[in-house]
């Protein structure tokens, strides 16, 4: 079935509908749909590359729009369900973390191969704020699409090899690299 699904998505990539089904595709991806949108923005990018940074604009504004829909999912329903399969407490420990590290944890999950529509439906749960999901997703999300467009409009078709085949390890390296910097930085600023 995925793989339907990812055929009937590089199919779009070739119609002038293209760049509504990847916006589409973005708003669906951020909020309840399984398949990411990077399927599509490679497709893309693959048959127009001087278009790259567009698409990736365009996979940005839908993925944020996502994020307040999966927000709204969240607030408006998915406490109730969480209650159902999950202890009180077990929900009370990951509420605290996440609204801890809220604004690291959009931005990881933004930028890596990790769900996101996991992290805004748990940002509506949570009641998260909302203005900081939306800057952190422009963000984030913004690094990731934008990032491989501008792959494409730079380097067109030998690019995809190399982000077919590294793009998650390398996007996993970055985290582990960011968050490490980010704890020396904060273990030597309480040092001080």
């Amino acid at each position: 079935m995925l793989t339907d699904l990812t055929q009937w998505m590089v199919h779009w990539a070739s119609t002038p509908e293209a760049t509504w089904a990847l916006f589409l595709l973005a708003v669906a991806e951020s909020s309840f749909f399984p398949l990411p949108v990077d399927v599509l923005l490679i497709a893309m990018g693959l048959i127009t590359p001087a278009a790259g940074i567009w698409y990736g604009v365009v996979a940005t504004v839908g993925s944020v729009a996502g994020a307040v829909i999966g927000y709204w999912i969240g607030q408006w329903g998915g406490r109730p369900l969480l209650e159902r399969w999950v202890s009180p407490e077990r929900i009370a420990k990951v509420e605290a973390t996440f609204l801890r590290y809220e604004a690291w944890a959009i931005a990881v999950a933004g930028f890596t191969p990790i769900p996101y529509k996991v992290f805004t439906i748990a940002a509506g749960i949570f009641r998260a704020t909302l203005w900081k999901l939306i800057a952190v997703s422009f963000l984030s999300r913004g690094a990731r699409f934008v990032g491989e467009g501008l792959l494409f409009y730079l380097y067109g078709e030998s690019i995809a090899a190399f982000i077919r085949r590294d793009f998650n390890t390398i996007t996993v390296v970055l985290v582990v690299l960011l968050a490490v910097g980010a704890y020396v930085i904060h273990r030597r600023s309480r040092a001080a």
